[in-house]
């Protein structure tokens, strides 16, 4: 039986981060690279003969050889049709290595020890940027059709992106927040001088580079600088593992909840100890009559879930319950399920 995991996190609300853990640096980002190719020197198990675009693909292939043959005299099973993708990071040079991986398209049965063909790998903007070759590993997974070459792409077109002759640049913060954003403003013009940082949005800092130093020298500083950084409250809920991670902080304010032949109470009244079971040093549960109560403190969340597992209440209908009390606004709190 699935069982709920509760994860409670006290980093949420306001707490220390690097800028540079809240914020990238506009233009300087990652590229997704895509690329369709052969899997060969499978031992029967690759597409079957009436995959017609993996035929036409094996046809293809030999003729770019001086080898002209019909899609239609092709019987090979040991030939898989695939995608292939990997990530192209920030300033990547010509002859840097990648990793990437590889998924079948076809209707082969595995592309476990296969061979990838040579591969040209694009960018959205249609360019081939990368190439990639090598033997098929399967890895920790058990998906048969699935796999990974490390280092299978080699990069041969490089990204242009000139830092060096930038006279300032521009942060985005990860999440948007009006207070972030001018708390990164003053620590940089604070640290830096006045007026070399303005919050345009509450997402976006221009910062201008000080005299004296290079824009990299410069970036590296403002990666370091510390900040009290306000996260927004969240709780992320698992479905599949039943695990439910939340801030240790977040209230739930007094409602009622039903869910099918079940009514949750939480409410601010005082409880009997002698009729309540006691769920954490201030939070108790009447099992009679659902209610879940911190006795005239604030009730939360990490509480709740702790009385709903008192209570037996299965995963998928704490889950249920749980957005319920987010509909009502009892919660605040963002939830976000997996």
């Amino acid at each position: 039986m699935k069982k709920i995991i509760l994860m409670i996190l006290s980093i949420f609300c306001l707490f220390g981060e690097k800028i540079g853990d809240i914020a990238n640096i506009v233009g300087v980002r990652d590229n997704r690279l895509i690329g369709y190719g052969l899997v060969i020197g499978l031992n029967g198990t690759g597409d079957k003969t009436s995959s017609k675009f993996t035929m036409q693909s094996v046809a293809n292939m030999l003729e770019s050889m001086n080898i002209k043959v019909s899609p239609e005299d092709i019987k090979s099973k040991n030939v898989a049709a695939v995608m292939i993708t990997a990530t192209l990071p920030p300033f990547a040079r010509q002859g840097d290595k990648l990793d990437i991986q590889i998924a079948s398209i076809g209707d082969a049965k595995s592309i476990e020890g296969g061979t990838l063909v040579l591969t040209p790998l694009s960018a959205v903007d249609g360019n081939i940027y990368a190439v990639a070759q090598g033997n098929v590993t399967l890895g920790s997974s058990e998906n048969m059709l699935s796999g990974v070459i490390s280092n299978g792409a080699t990069v041969e077109k490089e990204v242009v992106f000139d830092l060096y002759n930038k006279n300032g640049l521009t942060l985005s913060l990860k999440q948007t927040n009006f207070q972030n954003a001018i708390k990164v403003q003053n620590i940089l013009n604070k640290t830096f001088g006045e007026g070399l940082a303005k919050a345009i949005d509450p997402r976006t800092i221009k910062v201008l580079k000080p005299g004296g130093m290079s824009i990299v020298e410069f970036l590296a500083l403002v990666q370091e600088i510390n900040i009290d950084y306000t996260n927004r409250e969240k709780i992320i809920i698992d479905e599949k593992s039943g695990t439910i991670v939340a801030g240790v902080d977040i209230v739930v304010h007094p409602v009622v909840v039903s869910s099918g032949d079940l009514t949750i109470k939480v409410t601010k009244e005082y409880l009997d100890e002698k009729d309540s079971q006691k769920i954490d040093n201030d939070t108790l549960l009447n099992p009679n009559y659902n209610l879940i109560s911190a006795n005239g403190k604030p009730t939360t969340i990490s509480s709740v879930v702790r009385a709903l597992q008192k209570m037996g209440v299965k995963p998928k209908t704490m889950i249920s319950i749980l957005g319920a009390m987010k509909q009502s606004g009892a919660i605040s709190a963002e939830i976000e399920v997996l």
